[in-house]
């Protein structure tokens, strides 16, 4: 059974940090790319970064970059979002999604984790 399961989203202040993660089973995790999205209330869902099958990333929205990166660890199936200078604007739900090359699209989507940026 295929799960992308994503983990560590909360409340937190302005100015703090979070890290995501996406746990993976049930596919061959080593040779896909996994993208972070986030979707707002009201909004679209956004594609926030990717990374690929040997570690190569790629940012898809400008707002997250220099205060977001992505990483790896094929040995846990998990790949992380680390999130530093948090905004309110950066509250969403965000979602992992598993994709054969970067900007594919997703075979496999998670279910998404809430994160909420408020005083």
């Amino acid at each position: 059974q295929v799960q992308l399961v994503e983990s560590g989203g909360g409340l937190v202040q302005p100015g703090g940090s979070l890290r995501l993660s996406c746990a993976a089973s049930g596919f061959a995790f080593d040779t896909y790319a996994i993208r972070w999205f986030r979707q707002a209330p009201g909004k679209e869902r956004e594609g926030l970064l990717c990374i690929s099958a040997i570690g190569f990333f790629t940012y898809y929205s400008d707002s997250v970059k220099g205060r977001f990166t992505i990483s790896r660890d094929d040995a846990k199936n998990i790949v992380y979002l680390q999130m530093k200078s948090l905004k309110p604007e950066d509250t969403a739900v965000y979602s992992c999604a598993a994709e054969p090359t970067c900007g594919d699209g997703a075979d496999y989507w998670g279910a998404g984790t809430q994160v909420t940026v408020s005083s």
